[in-house]
C-alpha cells in the first residue's frame, strides 16, 4: 500500500517555504498548511504583496539601502548631516539607528562582511562606491564603522580602517560594552574588556 503524503503543490510550497532562514522543515510544514486551511490564512494579498516588493524594491545605487522608482529616502533627504558616514554590513541595519534617533547623517551599506569561510572576499562587498564617497565629499568627513563585534564584522571593519586610513576622513568605531539593563554577572569577558576600553569621563 502506498503511504499518503502532500498533494505536490502542497510539497512545492513546503519546499519554498524551507528556503527561508530559519526555517525549518516542520516549520515549513506548518505555516504551508496554515496558510491553505486556516480561516485567518489570506495567501492572494500575501502573494501580491511580495510579488510588488520583488517588482518595486531594488538597492540604493548611493548607500545600498532599499529604494523605489521614486528615489532613496534616506539619500533624499536634505535635512541629513552630510558630514557624518555610517558604514554598516546590511540595509536592515539602518533601522535599528533610525529607530534610536541617535544618528541623522548618512549610511553606507556594504552588502555583507567578510567571511572567508562563506567566500565573501573585499570584492564582493559595496567598497569601492564607499572610497568613491568618501574621495567625493567637498569636507573632512567622519566615517562611523557601526559593524558587527563577531570575527567577521571585527575583520571587516580593520580591512576597511586599514583601507582608509590615509583618506580625508576621520574614522571611528561604534562603542561597544554593557546593554542597557544588563549587570556584569551576565556579561562576558570580552564584553567587559571592550566597556572598560569605552569608557567616558562623567
Amino acid at each position: 500500500m502506498k503511504r499518503a503524503d502532500f498533494p505536490e503543490p502542497v510539497k512545492a510550497l513546503i519546499g519554498e517555504l524551507k528556503r527561508l532562514p530559519g526555517v525549518g522543515p516542520r516549520s515549513a510544514e506548518r505555516i504551508a498548511v496554515w496558510l491553505l486551511q486556516s480561516a485567518k490564512a489570506n495567501p492572494a494579498p500575501l502573494a501580491a504583496a511580495l510579488l510588488a516588493a520583488e517588482a518595486t524594491i531594488r538597492p540604493c545605487p548611493v548607500c545600498g539601502f532599499f529604494a523605489t522608482a521614486e528615489g532613496c529616502e534616506i539619500c533624499d533627504d536634505p535635512a541629513r548631516d552630510d558630514t557624518i558616514l555610517c558604514v554598516v554590513e546590511q540595509a536592515t541595519d539602518v533601522l535599528p539607528l533610525e529607530r534610536s534617533g541617535a544618528f541623522r547623517g548618512r549610511y553606507h551599506c556594504l552588502g555583507g562582511k567578510l567571511s572567508p569561510l562563506d567566500r565573501v572576499s573585499p570584492e564582493d562587498l559595496r567598497i569601492p562606491p564607499l572610497i568613491r564617497r568618501i574621495e567625493a565629499a567637498p569636507a573632512d568627513i567622519e566615517v562611523i564603522l557601526a559593524l558587527g563585534s563577531d570575527v567577521e564584522g571585527e575583520a571587516t571593519a580593520n580591512y576597511l580602517a586599514e583601507l582608509l586610513r590615509s583618506r580625508n576622513c576621520r574614522l571611528t568605531r561604534i562603542a561597544q560594552g554593557l546593554p542597557a539593563g544588563g549587570g556584569l554577572e551576565h556579561a562576558d569577558e570580552l564584553t567587559l574588556l571592550r566597556a572598560m576600553q569605552g569608557r567616558r569621563s562623567l
